[in-house]
């Protein structure tokens, strides 16, 4: 059986009303002194409660910080988006009108200057009411409304279940607020109360704060608000919802027209302002302030990838909900890398070459992301989707980065196919050999337990596990070639030879060295690309375009690789500063080694890629694993490096089901042959196109050239030397064969494609690539 309550103590009675009442009364006589206590016995009780309550409160409280929105930036100081949970932007009283600071004072405190925190006329006037109805009135002054606000936040703040909110009140509550009210009249200005009070006070849904209020319903400032406009705003206060202009535009006009009365009839405005203003529409003029990436538009993935590595920087908070508070409430201007002018150009781009509204392009995308080269910096980050939930209807719109790993919000990254090519040439400089070396590169077919060199794996070797057929992508190509044609050209046969005459380690150190990781390796995690298996060289392992274009940018740097970074600085609204990662750069291959690469890759980016239409120099290559369900073209310039990126994100898997092989694609019948010169070229071209004038090109350095022919001994006759002679005239001309685009591969060049002649099914990683 539930204990009887005394009637002292219920507030449900006329009786309990009155005792209540008396510990109010008593906490006045202690710090307003004045007000009469009329019933001596039922006095001496609420004096004891009253007391007790004063007594055990201590006579000031912590202010936690105020909840402000975190401001995301690009490298030019441009918002690019705001995360909050209560959208407030603070300011000055100085930049409140005085409209609005006459109209909050009108209706919610008119004695706000004449008071000392507490107001003993209306405390008596509430307690009347109290007791001669069922409701309650309350007398809170501003100075009250501001002290319970701020507790209110530290509540928020500190996880606490209780709230002190209007009409939840305990008369404890109440007492507590009063004291800390007269406490803060002791530490601040009446100014000061109002500028606080204004900045802290919900105004509607997620607006707090006058700024924020003026923002959303009028789209003007706070110091710009007019009289009616103010009126409004100040009549919100009492109860938002109800009084929302948008949603119940009579009811605020009602209100509206009250507060306008309650300023004429305490003298704030004359008549004829009350008359003018009262005639007034509510002349409402809505803006939005999302919360969040969906508001960054064509920055949305950029801006995810930010909040990502914010929220798994410990620098920020011990644990993830540490850090996501204080990206929502902290204040926080976050400084970033990002070029949102051109990053826009590249979303627009990445559309343009893959539709997202074509009904055949359900699981086919497009990716740009640009490096610094000699910073790291990301300067963009865009893709053709819109970042939004998932529609059945459309593949326009995703969450998924096709930019970087999956525990930064990426799709885990796609076969890198012949983009893999430079590191195993790089492994053949390293260990000193030459671009202008012969390859022979007849060799079709590796047998089950061929051996390679892998001086790093158990035993110093690897081996092919089963039949290893690596195809070429054109025909005519299966003999002996330089490096330098083998690498323009792309041959898969002579870029396999390549590896077996180098150590399989010194290949997979350099692509650990510039940054790639293979996003599968440890069951579905990142992890260094292994040498075990050979097909490696060859883009058999996922990798995250970001990744690529990173490496890419040191060969553009000569040599030296920058880690990419998106964050420049991150400070709160205090000017406390947070760590963030500073540019870290190391050398990372022979600056000579990367110029002999550049030789080649100039060659490909401006003979075959580009043919004009990019100011160089630049540089690149082309990549389409089996079946192109991923195609690349990464390419550079000095200044800037981009990797672009197409294919299929379900299904990237290189299987016949998923080609992109004669597929529709942005509605149409794609080519019988799909590569990297189909739409991923195509995209970079024209987005490289306007980017490299942004930025740096200058000369990727001077080439090693192939020694001279010793000159033959003066006793050998002339017949010999004719002899010599033709060969070395035949030399030439083969190198100028090459040179000029006049090889058995013609044919596939001048239809601008790098095509393969229909073989049997290709088994995943096995390199039919470009």
């Amino acid at each position: 059986m539930a204990a009887k309550k005394s009637p002292f103590f219920d507030t449900a009675t006329t009786l309990g009303k009155i005792v209540a009442f008396f510990g109010i009364s008593a906490l006045c006589g202690v710090l307003a002194a004045g007000m009469i206590v009329p019933v001596a016995a039922i006095a001496k009780t609420g004096l004891t409660t009253g007391n007790n309550i004063v007594s055990a409160l201590p006579s000031t409280f912590e202010k936690l910080p105020i909840p402000q929105p975190s401001r995301v930036l690009d490298t030019e100081g441009k918002e690019i988006a705001t995360f909050y949970e209560q959208n407030r932007e603070p300011v000055k009283l100085k930049d409140i009108s005085p409209e609005m600071r006459k109209a909050i004072v009108s209706v919610e405190d008119e004695r706000f200057y004449e008071h000392n925190g507490i107001d003993p006329k209306g405390i008596a006037r509430a307690v009347v009411g109290n007791l001669t109805s069922s409701s309650r009135s309350g007398a809170s002054t501003l100075t009250q409304q501001y002290v319970n606000n701020l507790l209110v936040n530290n509540q928020i703040l500190t996880g606490s279940k209780d709230r002190t909110v209007s009409g939840q009140k305990e008369y404890s509550d109440k007492i507590r607020e009063l004291k800390y009210a007269v406490a803060i009249e002791k530490e601040m200005s009446k100014d000061e109360i109002l500028e606080g009070y204004l900045n802290l006070v919900l105004f509607s849904g997620r607006e707090y704060g006058v700024q924020a209020a003026a923002q959303r319903f009028f789209s003007v400032d706070a110091k710009d608000l007019n009289l009616q406009q103010s009126a409004m705003l100040a009549g919100m206060v009492q109860l938002p919802n109800v009084y929302n202009p948008i949603n119940n535009p009579e009811r605020s006009l009602d209100r509206r027209n009250k507060v306008l009365g309650n300023m004429y009839r305490t003298g704030a405005i004359t008549k004829k302002e009350y008359d003018k203003a009262v005639k007034s529409k509510l002349g409402t003029k809505p803006s939005s302030s999302a919360s969040g990436c969906m508001a960054a538009e064509d920055d949305g993935y950029f801006c995810d990838y930010v909040t990502n590595l914010i929220l798994k920087d410990k620098n920020f908070g011990k644990t993830k909900e540490d850090r996501q508070n204080l990206l929502f409430r902290g204040g926080l201007t976050i400084k970033t890398t990002l070029n949102s002018a051109l990053n826009k150009q590249a979303a627009k781009d990445a559309r343009q070459a893959i539709d997202p509204h074509a009904k055949s392009n359900k699981d086919i995308y497009s990716s740009l992301v640009s490096v610094e080269p000699g910073t790291g910096n990301i300067l963009t980050m865009a893709q053709n989707t819109e970042y939004a939930p998932e529609s059945k209807e459309s593949g326009s719109r995703t969450f998924y980065n096709f930019a970087v790993e999956r525990s930064l919000g990426g799709a885990g990254g796609f076969q890198g196919g012949s983009t893999m090519k430079p590191y195993t040439t790089l492994a053949w400089l390293h260990e000193g050999h030459h671009m202008y070396d012969k390859i022979n590169a007849k060799r079709e077919t590796f047998l089950p337990g061929s051996k390679w060199k892998a001086s790093c794996l158990p035993g110093g070797t690897a081996t092919v596990g089963s039949k290893w057929t690596p195809k070429n992508a054109s025909p005519g190509f299966y003999r002996t070639m330089t490096v330098d044609t083998g690498l323009y050209w792309s041959i898969n046969s002579a870029t396999v030879q390549e590896a077996h005459k180098v150590d399989l380690c010194t290949i997979a150190d350099y692509t650990t060295k510039l940054g790639l990781l293979d996003q599968d390796a440890d069951e579905g995690k990142p992890a260094p690309i292994s040498p075990a298996n050979p097909a490696f060289i060859i883009g058999s392992a996922n990798i995250t375009p970001l990744a690529q274009a990173a490496a890419f940018a040191t060969f553009a740097n000569k040599g030296e690789y920058c880690e990419p970074r998106a964050i420049t600085s991150v400070e709160d609204k205090d000017g406390t500063k947070y760590k963030v990662p500073k540019e870290e750069c190391s050398q990372e291959i022979d600056p000579q080694h990367v110029a002999d690469l550049n030789g080649t890759l100039k060659k490909i980016a401006t003979n075959r890629v580009s043919k004009g239409q990019v100011a160089g120099p630049i540089a690149g290559k082309t990549g389409t694993n089996d079946y192109a369900t991923s195609t690349w073209f990464v390419g550079y310039s000095t200044g800037i490096s981009t990797a672009s990126w197409v294919g299929r994100l379900k299904g990237k898997a290189a299987t016949k089901q998923n080609q992109m092989h004669g597929a529709l694609i942005n509605d149409q019948r794609s080519p019988k042959m799909v590569d990297s010169s189909t739409f991923a070229a195509p995209l970079w071209v024209d987005f490289m196109s306007k980017a490299v004038q942004q930025y740096d090109r200058s000369s990727f350095g001077s080439v090693s050239k192939a020694p001279k022919p010793k000159p033959k001994p003066k006793e050998e006759d002339n017949s010999d030397n004719k002899s010599d002679s033709k060969k070395e005239d035949s030399k030439k001309e083969d190198s100028k064969k090459s040179d000029d685009n006049k090889s058995d591969s013609k044919k596939s060049e001048n239809k601008g494609k790098e095509k393969s002649k229909p073989t049997a099914p290709a088994k995943p990683g096995d390199g039919s690539n470009d």
